[in-house]
């Protein structure tokens, strides 16, 4: 395909997102594209399947709501093994004011997130929860907002802290604030102090077996989405990001050296406008940063120190016009170039546009990226048709989301 040809193509990938229907949740927003691109392309199709295997195996089922559990079976990537509450009981949100750190009421999404057993946890109602203090989750829980309009912002937000088998989809969460130094419940069995927490969207530490798909982030006093203290086995997916400074890191610290055994796959989400920077930030581990659409960055979008592994393949980049940001990749390394010449990133089958450049290193190998590979790449030409829509999705009962 000639250069010509390929930013035809991207152009059009950015005119979709660009020109979809902005709807708005309270003051935020969801992410909903208004054509099938693949009419746009010339290939529509009576089938509702778009190349994109996570929404694939679950969005052309009108009865979506009478068969919700079937979503934990359609994770891919690192976080492909979280199963969340599939294996328990349905909950049901009613209450999204009552909100009571240490003796959760029962009814609220607090109470139903430190229990013991596995739930599926769903709502009754569009619901804005501004919470008093971290949402502390406890293992094998789905936070399913399908169906409704769920927002979680203007507060502290979500901590998923030592525990496994956790799904969150279709929550819009936004402006996350810093809260602690007070008891915060944790368990039907434990409460105990918090300390400061950072005002992340989600803060992951010492977790495992997670996913988080078709969720909307922005504006968090930190980050979007943080991963530390070995976590690991993590999916991203689906998700839409914007107006935000520095959206994911993952890693703790150079010297941290549990976190190289830290796995996370980026897949099919839309890194939209007003972010700058750490798209992610990565330390030590593998990364699989794949077939995502990014629109511009004020800084740089995937970064990184102390040698992680970074796959990247069949993602879109497009630059912003100006010409000192055209760069994806930043590394922060003391030694300079003659340190992270040898740390393994590399750019494969990626669309590079206006300007955009990738500056690899390290052995070019595929093997070498073996720990960093999580699922196979769509090619970025096809992304059009891949991703229809990114972030909360309008899904409506008794029709294919």
């Amino acid at each position: 395909m000639s250069t010509f040809s390929l930013f035809l193509v991207a152009m059009l990938i950015h005119a979709q997102f660009a020109s979809s229907t902005l709807m708005q949740i309270s003051e935020g927003t969801k992410w909903i594209l208004e054509k099938n691109s693949r009419r746009q392309l010339g290939t529509d199709s009576p089938s509702c399947r778009t190349g994109n295997p996570i929404d694939d195996c679950w969005r052309c089922d009108p009865d979506w709501e009478t068969n919700r559990k079937m979503l934990a079976d359609c994770a891919i990537g690192f976080g492909r093994n979280a199963v969340g509450g599939r294996d328990g009981e349905f909950y049901i949100v009613t209450d999204p004011e009552h909100d009571d750190p240490v003796n959760p009421l029962p009814g609220t999404l607090r109470y139903a997130v430190i229990q013991d057993e596995p739930l599926w946890i769903i709502f009754d109602q569009d619901m804005v929860i501004q919470l008093k203090e971290e949402l502390m989750m406890n293992s094998y829980k789905t936070v399913d907002g399908r169906g409704h309009t769920i927002e979680i912002g203007n507060g502290p937000c979500i901590t998923i802290s030592d525990a496994t088998n956790i799904i969150i989809h279709g929550v819009y969460i936004h402006n996350c604030v810093p809260a602690g130094n007070t008891m915060v419940r944790d368990s039907p069995r434990h409460y105990g102090l918090r300390g400061i927490s950072d005002g992340d969207g989600i803060s992951i530490f010492g977790a495992r077996d997670l996913w988080i798909d078709h969720c909307t982030l922005a504006r968090c006093t930190d980050g979007l989405i943080d991963a530390v203290y070995e976590s690991t086995a993590i999916t991203i997916s689906n998700n839409y990001m914007f107006q935000h400074n520095e959206v994911m890191l993952l890693g703790h610290k150079d010297d941290f050296l549990a976190d190289q055994k830290m796995q996370v796959t980026i897949a099919f989400n839309y890194f939209g406008e007003g972010l700058v920077q750490r798209m992610p930030r990565c330390r030590l581990g593998y990364f699989h940063i794949v077939n995502n659409v990014y629109t511009g960055w004020e800084m740089y979008a995937i970064g990184g120190s102390a040698n992680p592994t970074i796959n990247s393949q069949g993602n879109v980049f497009i630059a912003s016009g100006d010409n000192s940001t055209k760069e994806v990749t930043k590394r922060e390394s003391p030694q300079g170039s003659s340190e992270w010449k040898n740390w393994n990133w590399r750019s494969d089958g990626d669309m590079m546009l206006n300007g955009a450049f990738f500056t690899p290193s390290g052995e070019e190998s595929p093997g070498s990226y073996a720990k960093a590979s999580s699922m196979v790449a769509r090619p970025a030409s096809l992304l059009a048709n891949i991703i229809p829509s990114a972030g909360v999705l309008n899904c409506q009962i008794g029709k294919q989301c």
